[in-house]
């Protein structure tokens, strides 16, 4: 760690292997725990807490203040999970008094010049694609993945296992094992592929599929969905995830594609 052209405060706890690279700012209040690699030119502020095995690349900025102009200088904290990579110029900013930490999970990716705001949750095995932008109080569930480009409006949700296409900017929920796309963002079908690279047999994909059926396909709203999913559909895991997951949503989840395609003469 004797890396004699980077800044490490003496009030920082960092690891005895954790390897520093020229030019690195780590300031006080700060936690690094063990085998993780610190690329050239990155700023690790106060409050930052990052775990074992991450891999952080030239430029990141971790822990600086939230744009939020309601921020009053209360410590608060970033915490990132075990085994997680932080690409360039990416920037995660510290929680506020709302929930006092802004959290990225295990295993993730964070592609280059993703910008992750005050209180957002991120979970496990999340990949954000180049130039993801999170406002704040967002939610990420385990296995989501974040196209690039895109863009997540505040307190959104986004569910497990889903998908939210590149360039897209969602303004509502989206429901886990979905994918979203189009403008505005709506649902274009199960993300199968993704269901099938972690596990889910054929069945589960399956009974997913009729549930979307019943919420996005067959006329009904939303409430006459979830009363119908409730009578006729059998319980599992992922039945009861879908229904928890509506029950819960705040802004409401994102709603079935309903725009006309146009003729090959316009």
């Amino acid at each position: 760690m004797n890396q004699p052209l980077a800044y490490v405060n003496p009030q920082a706890k960092v690891a005895n292997n954790v390897v520093i690279e020229p030019f690195v700012n780590i300031e006080k209040n700060v936690v690094i725990e063990e085998n993780t690699w610190i690329g050239s030119n990155v700023t690790i502020m106060e409050g930052a807490r990052i775990g074992k095995n991450c891999r952080i690349f030239p430029g990141a900025v971790i822990s600086a203040i939230p744009q939020d102009l309601k921020f009053a200088g209360e410590e608060t904290l970033v915490k990132i999970g075990d085994n997680t990579t932080i690409r360039e110029f990416v920037t995660i900013n510290r929680g506020t008094k709302a929930s006092y930490e802004t959290i990225v999970g295990k295993n993730c990716l964070l592609m280059a010049y993703v910008h992750i705001a005050h209180d957002c949750i991120i979970g496990d095995n999340v990949i954000l694609a180049n130039a993801a932008t999170l406002a704040g109080h967002i939610k990420i569930n385990d296995w989501a993945i974040i196209g690039g480009l895109a863009a997540i409006h505040q307190f959104v949700n986004i569910g497990s296992h889903s998908m939210v296409s590149g360039g897209g900017m969602a303004r509502k929920d989206v429901p886990p094992f979905t994918k979203g796309a189009r403008e505005p963002l709506s649902y274009v079908g199960v993300n199968s592929i993704g269901l099938r690279r972690r596990g889910f047999t054929n069945r589960q994909i399956n009974a997913i599929q009729d549930i979307y059926r019943i919420i996005y396909l067959k006329g009904y709203n939303v409430s006459q969905a979830v009363s119908i999913i409730e009578a006729d559909v059998p319980i599992t895991p992922e039945r009861d995830e879908i229904l928890s997951f509506i029950s819960n949503s705040t802004r409401g989840i994102m709603k079935g594609y309903t725009g006309l395609q146009k003729s090959n003469n316009e």
